[in-house]
């Protein structure tokens, strides 16, 4: 991996950047640091402010496994294109595919509630995005135990899903739903712009990473995994100077890092 403030990163971030570039962003552990409580992130006034002035000269994108509703109540920003639920929720001229994917869902959770009667799942949180689940076990007395009876669980699901796993969750997505690379790719096609730029921090981004995508910059967050990944922002605390670093490039044409 390429480290974003190395030489080398700078030099790729400016010959890659255009006015035609759409900015397209995780939130959890990307535009937030990941907390115990997903009900409790909040994002730094100084990453806030710098997605404000980016969001007013360029296409911006936030592409999160939040639902869009919990996600927008949080930002303090307009990015044009909102993308929930890992991609499945809110991507232009896909409204007819989701409403199938609320019913799969639905369907998952009644499941659940029998596959984890009370007593397995003290500590394990369920949350409720719409078009996905998460299954969070952060806080389980033994979250070794509690991880082993959900996958037990969601094996036993009908229909099957999706499964991705994140920091002490479990993603479930239908099969077949728009993940995150089809719903960047998607917003490349509607926006106009020609290329994007797209930084994420967990095995949900690998969607977009593994696209190898020459119109694609892909930058993870983190050195504490593989990622198919070509660039590294190596701390969530960098994202203020990297936002700071891409308004420079847009006003002025060069890249101060």
């Amino acid at each position: 991996m390429i480290g974003l403030f190395s030489a080398e990163g700078r030099s790729a971030l400016r010959a890659f950047v255009n006015a035609h570039t759409l900015f397209a962003f995780d939130l959890d552990g990307t535009l937030v640091p990941i907390v115990a409580n997903p009900a409790d992130i909040r994002i730094d006034t100084t990453v806030q402010d710098g997605m404000v002035v980016l969001t007013s000269l360029a296409a911006t994108a936030v592409i999160t496994g939040r639902s869009r509703s919990d996600a927008a109540a949080r930002l303090g920003f307009t990015p044009r294109y909102l993308v929930g639920n890992h991609g499945a929720e809110g991507v232009p001229g896909q409204e007819a595919e989701s409403r199938e994917l609320l019913r799969t869902v639905a369907a998952w959770e009644r499941q659940l509630l029998t596959l984890l009667p009370p007593q397995r799942r003290a500590g394990i949180l369920l949350e409720r995005k719409g078009y996905s689940l998460s299954l969070h076990y952060r806080h389980a007395p033994e979250p070794r135990s509690a991880h082993a009876a959900l996958l037990a669980a969601i094996t036993a699901l009908t229909p099957p899903p999706r499964r991705v796993a994140g920091k002490c969750v479990e993603n479930l997505l239908p099969l077949g739903a728009p993940h995150k690379g089809e719903a960047l790719v998607r917003l490349l096609d509607v926006s106009g712009c020609v290329n994007a730029f797209f930084i994420g921090d967990d095995e949900t981004d690998e969607d977009v990473f593994r696209l190898n995508d020459p119109r694609i910059f892909p930058v993870c967050v983190g050195a504490d995994r593989a990622t198919a990944a070509r660039y590294l922002l190596e701390r969530q605390e960098d994202m203020s100077l990297l936002l700071n670093a891409l308004v420079t490039l847009l006003r002025d044409g060069a890249v101060e890092m």
